[in-house]
């Protein structure tokens, strides 16, 4: 983990409430897919923590969905710095991922499977995604992951764009070695329930202090008590116990 001092270099939006932002500084504490952000806010308490969308050495691309408060607040930001920890939590173990992984992202899910699908095909990997939405207008990034050369397939509940449904509707026929998920919990269970062989989650979870001191991100796990912003925010499917 490091904090450092990072400058605004872009904030746009993508859809009505989902923004990019990039942030020029020291990202060299972020090595793996998975990991996320933890951003202090002029006015407010606790730090908002944000996944990775895209990383190199010299900025940090974020996606973010404006929910409430503080990222209300970074919306308007049209440049400036941001005090930023970075670095946090465990990424995906790519080792396992086989000849033909499958990425699944719903809603604010999607970013961390970019940098993920990334590194998985410049190993060569022949790289499947789903994308999930509520309907089409809140579609963002299908051509990103394009370029990349993976195999996109994108499904909105009210089937407004592609396959309609939700992503265990576009999970049911296709073939792949091993799968990697992020998204809200529902969601997750659905996938854990639909899935055809081992794979990795990334939970999001309210946090405190992001880096594991407060506690405050716990959950059950087959191998005792686990911290979502430290031991996770990745979990294998294996180890997971779903709370009724």
């Amino acid at each position: 983990m490091k904090q450092g001092i990072f400058k605004i270099s872009e904030n746009v939006a993508l859809t009505e409430n989902v923004m990019r932002m990039r942030l020029e500084g020291d990202t060299s504490a972020i090595t793996e897919a998975g990991q996320f952000i933890n951003i202090k806010l002029e006015g407010l308490y606790l730090r908002r923590p944000i996944s990775v969308y895209d990383c190199d050495e010299k900025a940090v691309t974020i996606i973010y969905k404006v929910v409430g408060k503080g990222t209300e607040q970074m919306r308007s930001m049209k440049g400036g710095e941001l005090d930023v920890l970075t670095g946090l939590g465990n990424g995906y173990d790519l080792s396992k991922a086989g000849d033909k992984p499958l990425l699944i992202g719903g809603g604010v899910g999607v970013p961390p499977m970019y940098l993920l699908a990334k590194k998985l095909r410049a190993m060569g990997k022949d790289v499947s995604v789903i994308l999930g939405f509520n309907t089409e207008s809140e579609v963002f990034c299908e051509e990103d992951f394009k370029a990349l050369g993976c195999k996109v397939t994108v499904a909105t509940a009210d089937g407004s764009y592609g396959v309609k449904g939700f992503v265990t509707n576009a999970m049911k026929d296709m073939e792949y070695s091993y799968f990697y998920t992020c998204g809200p919990e529902p969601m997750l269970k659905a996938v854990y329930n639909e899935s055809k062989t081992s794979g990795q989650f990334s939970f999001e979870e309210r946090m405190g202090c992001g880096f594991g001191a407060c506690m405050g991100c716990s959950c059950k796990t087959l191998y005792g008590n686990k911290r979502i912003c430290k031991d996770g925010p990745v979990l294998v499917k294996e180890e997971i116990i779903w709370e009724k």
